[in-house]
């Protein structure tokens, strides 16, 4: 089993900026990808969309909508990813799931809640 923990989440102005941390223990075993999903408000689970998610040599990919705005990195510490966010606009508010795919399972966080307001 993997347990995914978030922090960071918040209130922010439209401009502002977040950073979103994820560590990921347990049962970790060889490769992964780490990343993050969002679910704006009045979407479903299976309505959630990537952000953003990191492979082990270091490749990210990026939706669309965040490009130039976000960066993605893996952290110091073994299994670790943060999500810098910049330029936040109201669209961006969701929750933000961190996620990591290991052992052909994917395995969620709790979610942190992202709110872009003036």
């Amino acid at each position: 089993q993997v347990e995914l923990v978030e922090s960071g989440g918040g209130l922010v102005q439209p401009g502002g900026s977040l950073r979103l941390s994820c560590a990921a223990s347990g049962n970790i075993v060889g490769f992964n990808i780490m990343g993050w999903y969002r679910q704006p408000p009045g979407k479903t689970r299976e309505q959630r969309e990537l952000v953003a998610h990191i492979f082990p040599s270091g490749f990210t990919n990026y939706t669309d909508s965040v490009k130039g705005r976000f960066t993605l990195a893996r952290g110091n510490a073994k299994n670790t990813i943060s999500l810098q966010m910049n330029s936040l606009k109201p669209e961006d508010t969701a929750v933000y799931f961190c996620y990591m795919f290991n052992q052909l399972r994917n395995y969620w966080g709790q979610g942190t809640q992202v709110t872009v307001s003036p």
